[in-house]
């Protein structure tokens, strides 16, 4: 009788121990915009459910046909009533575009652009940390 309850107390500890740490790491990534340095971040769980109504956060990709030929950008922009003006950048480089097409509904994302617009550095991260405590 002694060994079911200790075999039934270490079962317990352990399932206690295991829906203690079944919540996860929470990361949010507020968001941030230098329109000075050129770069703008934040996760967009975090940035669409923020006080400032102006906050906001993304990128998108187009594709439109000229001709024969079919042309794609992309883009990224973030505002925030912090900041007299959003940042925003374009670009029609392959890579970029690619870049902006594999970001996910809760992903962490950051971006630089360059004096005339062009996105130099875009960047995702879709991880655990970034989704919504529950």
């Amino acid at each position: 009788m002694k060994k079911r309850l200790t075999a039934t107390g270490t079962f317990l500890s352990l399932l206690a121990l295991s829906l203690t740490a079944s919540g996860g790491a929470y990361q949010p990534a507020e968001l941030k915009i230098d329109l000075e340095a050129r770069q703008a971040s934040g996760d967009m769980f975090t940035v669409r459910h923020a006080s400032d109504e102006k906050a906001m956060i993304g990128c998108g990709v187009r594709h439109y046909l000229s001709g024969d030929e079919i042309i794609q950008y992309a883009f990224c922009q973030a505002n925030s009533s912090l900041v007299e003006a959003g940042a925003f950048c374009e670009t029609d480089k392959p890579a970029m575009v690619a870049a902006v097409s594999v970001i996910s509904s809760y992903s962490y994302i950051v971006f630089h652009w360059d004096k005339a617009g062009e996105c130099t550095f875009i960047g995702n991260s879709s991880q655990s940390f970034y989704l919504p405590k529950s």
